[in-house]
């Protein structure tokens, strides 16, 4: 199995979750037959899994999705050090130190995106601005229309700072008021899907009040 396509399959569980072979090979342009062999292969090294679903006729389908050795082995922004630096401040100043750790980093995070958001007007483009600082940080971020309603699903479809968000939830906190801050009155955020909570990415609903 070539490591190019055993990347690129990975990479298509990652973003767009749970898919059957026949997906899979739709969207990769090869035969199922194919597919099932490199899924075979991944499964045996412990980076996928599987879950037959039955449907309203005919045999289960079975859809395939990301082990969590899989995840893992998407970019993490250096988790051990990060934990690592945290454990530190933890020891060395408490609780509060911590807070003051999160807040700097959402200060840091508002100058730079306040920055390229600059004379921008159109709450898309604003989105399509943040989502592209936000894919160069590794979160594997975009914009799409907001199935629901009028407003966009900004998506992320991995979390860089995991390992840290779980040994502190004020990253995630902290996260969810930076995009509010950053796009301003008039403008609704709320997290529809959560990593943290057990979905397999993070979404946040962005909709302008009317």
């Amino acid at each position: 199995m070539s490591e190019r396509t055993k990347t690129r399959l990975l990479l298509e569980l990652k973003v767009s979750g749970p898919q059957t072979a026949a997906d899979l090979a739709q969207r990769e342009n090869v035969t199922p037959v194919a597919v099932r062999q490199h899924l075979d292969s991944l499964l045996a090294e412990g980076l996928v899994s599987f879950a037959d679903q039955k449907g309203a006729v005919g045999r289960p389908k079975r859809f395939w999705s990301l082990s969590a050795k899989g995840h893992s082995g998407f970019p993490d922004n250096h988790s051990t050090l990060a934990l690592g630096l945290m454990d530190g401040v933890r020891s060395l100043y408490g609780a509060e130190g911590i807070d003051k750790l999160v807040d700097h980093r959402e200060e840091e995070s508002f100058k730079t995106y306040s920055a390229a958001l600059s004379g921008k007007d159109e709450l898309l483009e604003k989105l399509a601005t943040l989502a592209h600082l936000r894919s160069g940080e590794g979160y594997m971020a975009e914009v799409v229309d907001d199935p629901e309603g009028d407003g966009f699903l900004l998506v992320e479809n991995h979390c860089s700072i995991c390992s840290a968000a779980r040994a502190c939830e004020g990253f995630c906190k902290s996260e969810l008021r930076l995009f509010t801050r950053l796009l301003g009155d008039g403008v609704e955020v709320t997290r529809e899907e959560h990593l943290l909570a057990g979905n397999r990415r993070c979404v946040y609903r962005v909709v302008e009040a009317a």
